[in-house]
């Protein structure tokens, strides 16, 4: 039986393939190109995509100043009767360790129906459903009203060689009216009713080390000086430090969506708590408790990441390290957020600084009115007369930051539904072949909806 389905999809015409086919094929190719960052190779994709828009006549180009880390860009042309959409995705994975995969992690293995890989679920999912509705719509001899241009960047969060690059090098090659981007997904309910969350804004990376400085010694002589002590007690403070609850329009709308679904009737009594000042903090913390996801985008967060302290068991450094991953809220500069964490550790022995680490912009959230966001709700809802449709704040961060900064709207499109456990950045990271199927199918509704009258 699967010869001959195998049979008929061959001697299919190469319009009428499927688009969740093409997607799935092309997920496949991609998570088997390793470009783990570091180092990246993601020229390795580069290369890749760009022998797919020759083979289908797609105009495109490969960009960068490190020939180990291009950027892809291709170009269906339109009409040119509305501005270009821009669809986005980077290339890079993070790295993973084989030995706690029960597969191979670059091979794109098969199995109950599901691809696994690395890169899987962030972010070569999406890039390849962008990818098969740019090929569909070639084949399709589509003329769409506007240009769709697909940005295929080398990393995606500190951007040095990716986004950042091409844009302040080739800008009117991705010059866009607003971009479609990732990290986003369908929340589904125990009533049945999905959650298509739209990413509108995302926090921002604020990551700093923490110094503690004391006096060197023999560990078998405790000593109130040890710079060890300091860092662990400057450490806890922070990480049991209420941080100020800051509500912008897409978390009060998000909160406000939420609440009025069942599996979020706890939330409701809450929302008025945190509105008010005086009681935002508890209110918040008791959200935190109840669902971490949700507390996130209510504050300021951070994560002990990693230390660094001694040279040998029973000597007592000079200085300890720890850096920290914080995140904070548009609205909130860099600033207030250092003065308030020295504040919080009040130890002289303790300095905190921010990590040497680039800086992405602060933005301002996404309009909830644009005419991209408009059609995504319409798709949305027409996908299913339940869903409802909300915008995110996202407590990760993107290379939208440096598109949004340049006044293109930006959105995290969620095709895909969260299916069981999130293995992003995990072992065994998965995708459903059905919901790739589904989500590359809904992407087109996406695209075609505003860029085809």
């Amino acid at each position: 039986m699967k010869s001959i389905v195998l049979l008929l999809i061959i001697l299919l015409p190469a319009h009428a393939q499927p688009v969740g086919g093409l997607a799935a094929g092309y997920l496949r190719d991609l998570i088997r190109l390793d470009t783990s960052n570091p180092p990246g190779n993601e020229s390795r994709v580069a290369n890749y995509l760009r022998t797919v828009a020759d083979r289908e006549g797609i105009a495109a180009e490969l960009l960068g100043d490190n020939p180990g880390r291009l950027n892809f860009v291709a170009r269906l042309k339109g009409s040119g009767k509305q501005r270009p959409l821009l669809l986005m995705a980077h290339t890079d994975v993070v790295p993973a360790d084989r030995s706690q995969w029960t597969v191979d992690p670059f091979a794109a293995i098969e199995k109950d129906g599901y691809i696994y890989g690395r890169g899987a679920e962030d972010d070569k999912d999406l890039l390849a459903a962008e990818l098969a509705v740019l090929v569909d719509m070639k084949r399709s001899r589509i003329v769409p009203d506007r240009d769709i241009i697909l940005l295929a960047e080398s990393d995606g969060e500190a951007a040095s060689s990716g986004a950042k690059w091409v844009i302040e090098h080739a800008w009117p090659k991705i010059d866009a009216e607003f971009a479609l981007n990732e990290f986003s997904y369908i929340l589904p309910t125990s009533g049945g009713v999905p959650v298509f969350q739209i990413q509108t804004a995302e926090k921002i990376p604020t990551r700093f080390k923490l110094t503690a400085r004391g006096t060197a010694g023999h560990g078998s002589l405790p000593r109130d000086d040890n710079p060890v002590y300091h860092l662990a007690r400057a450490i806890v403070r922070l990480t049991e430090a209420e941080q100020p609850v800051l509500l912008n329009a897409t978390t009060r709308a998000y909160f406000t969506e939420m609440a009025q679904l069942p599996d979020y009737a706890w939330l409701a009594p809450l929302l008025a708590s945190l509105e008010n000042p005086a009681t935002s903090s508890k209110a918040a913390g008791d959200i935190q408790k109840r669902d971490p996801e949700l507390g996130a985008m209510l504050h300021f967060s951070l994560s002990p990441t990693m230390l660094n302290a001694g040279i040998k068991i029973n000597v007592i450094p000079n200085t300890a390290e720890a850096q920290l991953d914080g995140r904070r809220l548009p609205g909130e500069t860099a600033d207030e957020v250092f003065a308030r964490l020295r504040k919080i550790v009040d130890d002289p022995a303790v300095t905190v600084a921010p990590a040497e680490t680039g800086k992405q912009p602060p933005t301002e959230p996404s309009s909830l009115t644009s005419p991209l966001y408009l059609a995504m709700q319409s798709v949305f809802k027409q996908s299913d007369p339940k869903a409802v449709v909300v915008p995110f704040l996202m407590r990760a961060t993107t290379d939208g930051a440096y598109l949004r900064a340049k006044g293109m709207a930006v959105y995290g499109i969620p095709v895909f539904r969260r299916d069981g456990e999130i293995r992003m950045h995990g072992n065994d990271e998965r995708m459903s072949l059905r919901n790739l199927s589904d989500g590359t199918e809904l992407l087109k509704k996406v695209v075609t909806r505003i860029a085809v009258q």
